[in-house]
């Protein structure tokens, strides 16, 4: 996915927001631990913050509210607004940002993600990737959009705390990043556990359902021992699992 370079909505003046599409250059953090975590994060990126009058009583929305003062950061009350673009009655505001672009850094671990499809799925991913300290996300195209609201707040606003960029092909990323890949499948030659990884090294994982093509068996696969009972685990928690082994074994080494 490319970045959109279009210009970014002003940060102050009429409110003239669209429901959110790729091709816009700006996109919604809905929610107020998302937003607090996007003017934590991207402070830099905030062009303003929409919010409910039902929601003007809550602790959240006052901190999110104090820190949009402290920079100069417009915060407006909306109600039809709120309600039109998050179509939850749980929202009680959001923060708009420009997107932005966040490479990937040479030198540390990554998770590669081919061709993932669940938006909530992805959310959650990249808030367990920073549970388990890695921080940089490669994502094969076609892939989710990041910056989609469904998966800003499936990951409670960690995707504004993660470098990431798109590749075309696996290929294309290994052109990049020299990394010793280890590509999670079902029969991988190893099993977690007895895989030593080696850094800067990159955990790869395949597309919901389909999982990886068997091309990527040329490198060290990997499985993740399971009961019979199921075919599969959700590639959620195939990937937490992968980044608690991993960061066990870096902490114990």
């Amino acid at each position: 996915m490319a970045l959109v370079r279009a210009p970014a909505p002003p940060r102050a003046g009429p409110l003239q927001l669209q429901g959110y599409k790729t091709a816009l250059p700006y996109a919604y953090s809905f929610g107020e631990f998302p937003t607090l975590e996007l003017l934590t994060h991207r402070p830099e990126h905030a062009l303003r913050v929409v919010a409910h009058t039902k929601g003007l009583g809550r602790r959240g929305v006052a901190a999110v509210r104090a820190r949009c003062e402290a920079r100069g950061l417009p915060f407006e009350v909306n109600d039809r607004a709120v309600e039109r673009l998050s179509h939850k009655g749980n929202v009680y505001l959001f923060g708009v940002f420009a997107k932005y672009a966040a490479p990937l850094a040479r030198e540390r671990n990554h998770l590669l993600l081919v061709n993932p499809s669940d938006n909530g799925n992805v959310g959650t991913i990249v808030r367990t990737m920073l549970g388990f300290g890695v921080r940089d996300l490669a994502l094969i195209a076609p892939a989710v959009d990041l910056f989609n609201p469904h998966v800003v707040r499936a990951s409670m606003g960690a995707t504004f705390a993660v470098n990431f960029a798109y590749f075309a092909s696996l290929e294309v990323y290994r052109a990049a990043h020299a990394h010793r890949l280890y590509p999670f499948m079902l029969g991988g030659a190893k099993r977690l556990g007895e895989v030593r990884f080696e850094a800067p090294y990159t955990l790869v994982f395949g597309p919901e359902g389909a999982g990886l093509p068997e091309a990527y068996r040329a490198f060290e696969s990997v499985q993740i021992p399971q009961s019979p009972l199921v075919e599969s685990l959700n590639l959620a928690v195939a990937v937490g699992v992968a980044l608690y082994e991993a960061a066990r074994e870096t902490s114990e080494g």
